[in-house]
């Protein structure tokens, strides 16, 4: 035992000494202090666990995503035609935002699926600190203290992500407190010197803490909090911690905890930063229209194809739709044939069975060296999905999206 009390793992050898007539004499031993090997035996023990929950989460997932597509896009379009103020457009906000926390399940669940990859941009971290904090507490009896400095660097994540870690930590913090009190959440830049950290490649890094007085993590507890499911909350679904870790090592980064049992507990995160400066965040506008352009939109599933097609009408654009990606390119060679090819190709990531949008695109480039492609997929974590440009795709919109999402990927497309 340590002079804590606490269990220290060794290794322990021992030979036997023998002397020349082949009679015992004693013993020699070699004892060796192993905690940093279980550290990484027990980090890899927890990442298998995760992956192990993708394969399965990521179709379930997919599938979901496919019906929240639908579904939010007709919330969208109803809206349009409801008055501000009114009871229909009441109940239509009240489904959306229904919806949006069901999107949010869908998205711990693909966190989990193996291969995926972050959609990452330079990004404010304070403004993501900031904002994703005050959402979680508004109502609460919680203050929240920020420590922030003005020269904060900026990093390369994906903001869903990074938002969904806060805001998971954040609001275990807040029923940690039921009673009220102060979450501190801290951040600063820490540049990291080649053997000063086991797990972390030297370079620079945002230091994230957040901090709360609650009743802590008992140590019985402590080992299992990043698994899959585990919860000590009557209403919890155990994923909020196995999400947090999962998304931190796929931003490169490192998630620790310290806790004391009725005094509180700390959470620091070491991310990527950069010294680039990340850019405002531009305004959404409203829903308007575009100038006359011809869309042809491929996915498998028969309403996602007629809530996009609506979409595209309320935008001031035609539609021909396909089922697959062969489909696709077979009418879009014939547009270019006519003399009427299209302005825009909007094309789902997997097609079960059949062509997707990721053979689709590279025939599409030869044929049209030119073409405006946007990827779409259920799967949002998809590496491709993370790395549009480099398979030929302008732009990127992960399903369920609504008109605006919509809206705002073909401006950036046809800019």
């Amino acid at each position: 035992r340590r002079k804590d009390g606490t269990l220290l793992p060794i290794e322990l050898r021992m030979n036997l000494l023998q002397d020349d007539e082949g009679n015992n004499t004693g013993t020699w031993s070699i004892i060796h202090d192993i905690s940093e090997r279980k550290k990484t035996e027990d980090e890899l023990l927890k990442t298998s666990k995760i992956e192990s929950l993708g394969v399965f989460a990521g179709g379930i997932a997919h599938d979901f995503n496919n019906l929240l597509t639908a579904i939010m896009g007709n919330i969208s379009i109803a809206k349009l035609d409801a008055d501000i103020g009114s009871g229909t457009y009441g109940v239509l906000l009240e489904a959306e935002r229904a919806s949006m926390r069901a999107r949010d399940l869908t998205l711990q669940l693909l966190t989990f699926s193996r291969g995926g990859a972050p959609i990452k941009k330079l990004s404010s971290i304070r403004d993501l600190l900031v904002d994703t904090a005050d959402f979680v507490l508004s109502g609460s009896r919680i203050k929240c203290d920020f420590s922030i400095p003005e020269n904060i660097w900026s990093v390369e994540i994906d903001e869903g992500q990074i938002s969904q870690v806060i805001h998971n930590l954040v609001l275990n913090a807040r029923e940690a407190m039921p009673g009220g009190g102060i979450i501190s959440i801290c951040a600063e830049n820490r540049t990291i010197a080649p053997g000063d950290h086991r797990s972390l490649d030297p370079g620079n890094y945002i230091d994230i803490r957040i901090s709360d007085t609650g009743y802590g993590i008992p140590k019985n507890d402590l080992h299992k909090i990043y698994d899959p499911f585990f919860t000590t909350k009557d209403k919890g679904n155990g994923l909020g911690l196995s999400v947090t870790y999962s998304i931190i090592k796929r931003h490169s980064g490192t998630i620790t905890v310290e806790t004391s049992e009725g005094r509180g507990t700390v959470f620091t995160i070491l991310l990527p930063a950069t010294r680039a400066v990340a850019s405002a965040r531009p305004e959404r506008s409203d829903p308007h229209t575009f100038r006359p352009g011809r869309v042809l939109v491929m996915d498998d599933e028969e309403m996602v194809l007629h809530v996009a097609g609506k979409i595209m009408n309320r935008l001031g654009l035609s539609v021909v739709t396909a089922r697959d990606g062969r489909e696709a390119v077979e009418i879009y060679e014939g547009a270019i044939r006519s003399g009427d090819p299209f302005d825009l190709v909007i094309m789902d990531l997997t097609v079960p069975g059949g062509m997707g949008g990721k053979d689709a695109i590279a025939i599409l480039k030869k044929i049209d060296p030119s073409v405006r492609a946007i990827v779409s997929s259920g799967y949002s974590n998809d590496p491709i999905m993370a790395s549009f440009r480099d398979y030929g795709f302008m732009g990127v919109v992960a399903k369920p999206y609504s008109i605006e999402d919509l809206q705002e990927v073909i401006e950036k497309v046809w800019e």
